[in-house]
């Protein structure tokens, strides 16, 4: 096996025994990317004279003072801040654009020893659907997905192990699908989004991009994501009860997620799990709407400074926000903001008679062309609602390209979620009938 090919869990077993440097990680990363990068074009920025500094820098620190992410590569979404490389929110108002300080994200993955390997490519401040130059390495006539777009394809692509995203409406969950990977939004506001460019405050969340569910579990320890309760260390499938989720929004469901539903709840129940299909209560359907309402209310005070200093420049969409084109009044905004409040601990509640509630994470596969990143229809509610989500790769729509499923838990459940996405996705990785390949 190949350096670029191993899970950041495995190249820190192997920077540990001493039988891998950070340098030939990072020069096989590197590698990889030169052979790659012309067909999936998921780098906004890359300097590999920078990535091999720093990989010396870090080989030079003795055992006994490495971090929890000694060496481990990760691909930063360019709307994070990050000192030493340029955050340009692929938007020309900010080209060049090099802000002299860290993300609190950042910060926390430089302390635990991280390799920052360079900034992955976004939609235009992560708040449209129009795509930028990526395309989806199982195909490269298709997306990835967005807003999370690089950081997404090249995860999948092997040219780096842990991504960085983040989520307002579907922007982590839907491109780990489309690029057949491990896709985690926490709860919101569990990590800090001090140093990004922010939509909404209230639906904001960074998540993370990887191959493995440890590798997940370990990010999730650097970021001290914590529940109340330390979730099972030994659960199991068997005996179990899930809930089966369509959603209100099912009517826009396509074959491959139809059949990937069917087949991922058939799996649970030959591994001995219960599956109860479940619906949701009337006054849930009134969540897409509301999402709706409050990203472009949100979207309001966001973008003026943007309108104001440099409005030929910014996206009509979301100098649309700002002019308020929708005549969003106050008061609908407070009945979007409440409402959807008011919403979470009811869900919290149903969430938790279950491990965990299996629902879609897309439409379908990833859509032809790189115009459009595809729908997040199946991801803004539990946006809205705030809960942890991952998606869990192993299925395949009608051409053959990944889909996934995703899993939903109340709250500050996150690390029993990862638990859970633990067994589930050795079961649907290794029978739902789609295998990760290694493209030349």
């Amino acid at each position: 096996m190949e350096p670029y090919q191993l899970t950041a869990t495995q190249a820190l077993d192997k920077f540990k025994g001493g039988s891998l440097t950070v340098e030939e990680y990072a020069r096989s990363l590197l590698s990889r990317i030169e052979t790659r990068d012309a067909a999936v074009k998921a780098w906004a920025y890359l300097d590999p004279e920078y990535v091999i500094q720093q990989a010396r820098q870090l080989d030079s620190i003795p055992p006994e003072k490495r971090g929890p992410l000694h060496g481990v590569a990760v691909a930063v979404k360019d709307i994070m801040y990050t000192k030493d490389m340029p955050t340009q929110h692929n938007s020309p108002i900010y080209e060049g654009d090099e802000p002299k300080v860290d993300a609190a994200c950042i910060i926390t993955l430089r302390h635990a020893g991280a390799l920052i390997l360079g900034k992955t490519t976004t939609t235009e401040f992560a708040s449209t659907t129009h795509g930028p130059k990526t395309r989806n390495p199982h195909d490269p006539t298709r997306t990835p997905g967005g807003s999370s777009s690089g950081s997404a394809a090249a995860v999948g692509d092997f040219q780096t192990p842990i991504g960085l995203g983040t989520q307002t409406g579907g922007s982590t969950i839907r491109p780990g699908s489309y690029n057949g990977i491990y896709a985690f939004k926490p709860t919101w506001n569990a990590i800090s989004r001090e140093g990004l460019k922010v939509y909404s405050l209230i639906l904001d969340t960074i998540g993370f991009f990887a191959r493995s569910v440890e590798d997940l579990q370990l990010l999730s320890d650097v970021f001290a994501l914590e529940d109340d309760v330390h979730p099972q260390d030994d659960f199991s499938i068997k005996g179990s009860k899930f809930a089966l989720l369509k959603t209100t929004v099912w009517p826009q469901a396509g074959p491959g997620t139809v059949a990937a539903l069917e087949t991922g709840a058939k799996l649970l129940r030959e591994h001995g799990a219960e599956v109860e299909e479940i619906e949701l209560p009337p006054e849930f359907d009134k969540l897409p709407e509301w999402h709706s309402i409050v990203l472009h209310s949100d979207g309001r005070s966001t973008f003026l400074p943007e309108y104001r200093i440099a409005k030929d420049k910014l996206s009509p969409f979301l100098a649309n926000h700002v002019e308020n084109v929708n005549k969003i009044s106050r008061a609908t905004q407070l009945e979007a903001f409440d409402g959807i409040a008011a919403l979470r601990p009811n869900f919290d509640t149903i969430a938790g008679k279950y491990a965990a509630i299996l629902t879609p994470s897309v439409v379908d596969e990833a859509p032809v062309g790189i115009e459009s990143t595809g729908s997040p229809a199946f991801n803004a509610i539990w946006t809205a609602l705030h809960t942890p989500v991952s998606n869990i790769p192993g299925f395949k729509g009608e051409t053959g390209l990944p889909i996934g499923l995703s899993l939903v838990a109340p709250r500050y459940h996150d690390r029993h979620l990862l638990v859970v996405s633990k067994a589930v996705g050795e079961i649907f990785e290794g029978e739902g009938g789609w295998k990760r390949e290694i493209y030349s």
